[in-house]
């Protein structure tokens, strides 16, 4: 298996490299050259699987030869095995249509657990046979940088860099990042919002200064390997709901695109799936791109799900990729004049072709809060922002009764208890293996939001690439 740039620059690289590597060196973001895919008998031979073993037959044709099956069964044994329940990511029926996919059981309560758990043992395996030193730097918008500082913290041979907007993300968000003591760790809150914080990264590996010197990779979803990882579990409650015999449909709140982007990967390799409901709030750029072709940034409207907060969805470039033939100059054609004037239009063919698997939401606040307040009363389940977001697209879009609808419910309540309490009027307690989050001594550095001050800090702080 070899994996190509969506901007057509850069050369092909192989499962270990282009998990090391991150982005591209051309500014694109890295793919499979072509989807691999399963029959209706393969999918239906999931049927009963544990999580595990699913992840295992649906990653396998992504690795290649850098892992055999014994080593990638080990690998998720490993990664599985620190989650807090049985199933990884149990299925949860709300109503006769409406399921949640509850991706919140690993340790630090999110589902990018569930990609980062298992990014962080790739992270060492491929680190130990090459004996080079690695640097990651990531942006957060809430979840991704707890989950990944918990996947890398005291791991041999890398350091970790993680920005978070100053005062945008949940105090359980901010403290699951700050409250890790380990020497590899380093937390920057810079004055800005994700997507200034995403752009900084993305220019550093731009930055051949930055890139002569270190070995930077990324834990962002434009790394391959952890939207490969989010593939799974669209496998695993399909089958559960009796794919392929029965098609699914899926509702995800999502901000970066990635989450979803996975479900359209796991259709391309045969999975019948009725529709992706992408589900977002205010800040509504995938809505406006999917239903009206209009992809333009605006200003970043700060709400109660943090995590959805972007105005640019670094994965929605892999969707433009394949929509446009896989024609990489196009592609960075249009995310060259993009990068300049904040604004791209989608032609009707693309719009078209989107439209037969995609679907969009925009849900506000008072939606939000009724969805919420819905599964709690009619459900008896209380669920968090993001997923709230996530359910009341999925009743709202129309889809025939008869085709189940999955939620991804993303991250735990207790990450978000202000705004779960204001809505259901009751304040969700942290699970007993994080409950003395706010005990833990905090440590991180706070800096301007430029650019030349964050890449500052960690040439000074960084370990060069030869150790």
């Amino acid at each position: 298996m070899e994996y190509i740039s969506t901007r057509g620059a850069a050369s092909p690289l192989n499962f270990e490299q282009v998990t090391l590597a991150g982005l591209a060196g051309d500014g694109g973001l890295y793919v499979p050259q072509s989807w691999p895919s399963f029959s209706p008998a393969e999918i239906a031979d999931m049927a009963g699987l544990s999580y595990v073993e699913t992840a295992v037959r649906v990653m396998l044709p992504f690795v290649g030869d850098a892992l055999d099956e014994t080593e990638l069964r080990d690998i998720c044994e490993q990664a599985y095995g620190r989650f807090s329940h049985a199933a990884v990511t149990p299925l949860v029926q709300l109503d006769g249509q409406q399921w949640l996919l509850e991706l919140f059981h690993g340790p630090t309560l999110a589902f990018k657990d569930v990609a980062l758990q298992l990014l962080g043992l790739l992270f060492e395996k491929f680190l130990a046979r090459q004996d080079k030193h690695l640097t990651v730097v990531g942006a957060t918008s809430g979840d991704t940088g707890s989950a990944a500082i918990d996947a890398l913290a005291g791991r041999d041979k890398v350091d970790i860099f993680m920005l978070h907007p100053d005062g945008r993300i949940s105090d359980v968000q901010r403290r699951q990042m700050t409250t890790v003591r380990a020497p590899n760790v380093h937390n920057i809150a810079i004055d800005g919002s994700f997507d200034d914080a995403q752009a900084m990264v993305k220019r550093m590996f731009a930055d051949q200064e930055v890139t002569n010197r270190f070995s930077i990779s990324a834990v962002n979803s434009i790394n391959w390997a952890r939207l490969m990882a989010q593939v799974v579990y669209y496998f695993y409650a399909a089958s559960q709901l009796g794919a392929p015999h029965r098609k699914v449909a899926f509702s995800v709140p999502t901000g970066n695109f990635g989450d979803v982007f996975a479900g359209y990967v796991a259709s391309k390799m045969g999975l019948p799936i009725e529709q992706l409901i992408v589900a977002t709030n205010v800040n509504d750029i995938l809505h406006r791109a999917l239903s009206a072709g209009d992809y333009s940034t605006g200003t970043v409207t700060p709400t109660a799900a943090p995590s959805m907060d972007i105005q640019v969805s670094s994965n929605f470039e892999r969707l433009l990729f394949d929509l446009e033939g896989r024609d990489g100059a196009k592609t960075a054609a249009r995310m060259a004049a993009f990068e300049k004037s904040h604004n791209m239009q989608l032609e009707p063919a693309m719009r078209e072709a989107a439209s037969s698997i995609f679907t969009s939401h925009r849900v506000d606040p008072d939606d939000m809060s009724i969805a919420m307040r819905w599964a709690q009363d009619r459900a008896g389940h209380v669920i968090d922002p993001h997923s709230a977001i996530g359910l009341s697209a999925a009743q709202n879009v129309g889809l025939d009764p008869a085709v189940p609808v999955v939620t991804l419910a993303t991250a735990h309540p207790a990450k978000f208890p202000d705004a779960v309490e204001r809505a259901t009027g009751i304040r969700p307690a942290l699970p007993r293996r994080v409950g003395d989050l706010f005990d833990r001594e905090e440590n991180y550095t706070k800096l301007p939001g430029t650019y030349d001050a964050v890449k500052s800090f960690i040439m000074s702080n960084a370990t060069p690439s030869d150790g």
